[in-house]
């Protein structure tokens, strides 16, 4: 059973292309590696998946290729995310509030550059 296509099945990404891009994107670990999208998953083995902040943890209970309804994936995985993890989607976010004068126009390149270190968008 091919990791995209299992990831695809238990509802962990909307499409299979999006579980590869994961893969690709060093996003999921299979025990502890990082893996290709055509690895082969077994029962037992333990995935990680990035998501945004959080680190999603599931235990392989059974292979399976087709999707599955929402109802059935824990017949498949096992959901074994420590409540820390969960718990960084309760954060609140920072909010940063940037004043312009009105009618300046649009921010010049060098004041766009600083304001994306402001924000810390770009690292």
């Amino acid at each position: 059973m091919r990791l995209d296509k299992y990831l695809w099945a238990i509802r962990v990404f909307k499409t299979r292309s999006e579980a590869a891009d994961a893969c690709r994107g060093s996003a999921i670990k299979l025990n502890g590696q990082d893996v290709k999208a055509s690895r082969e998953i077994r029962q037992g083995d333990v995935l990680v998946v990035r998501k945004g902040p959080v680190y999603y943890s599931y235990r392989v209970l059974q292979p399976v290729d087709k999707r599955q309804p929402a109802k059935n994936v824990p017949l498949y995985a096992l959901d074994i995310t420590p409540p820390e993890e969960y718990a960084k989607l309760q954060q609140p976010r920072e909010t940063v509030v940037i004043y312009r004068q009105k009618g300046t126009g649009r921010p010049t390149k060098k004041e766009r550059r600083q304001l994306d270190d402001v924000m810390d968008l770009n690292g």
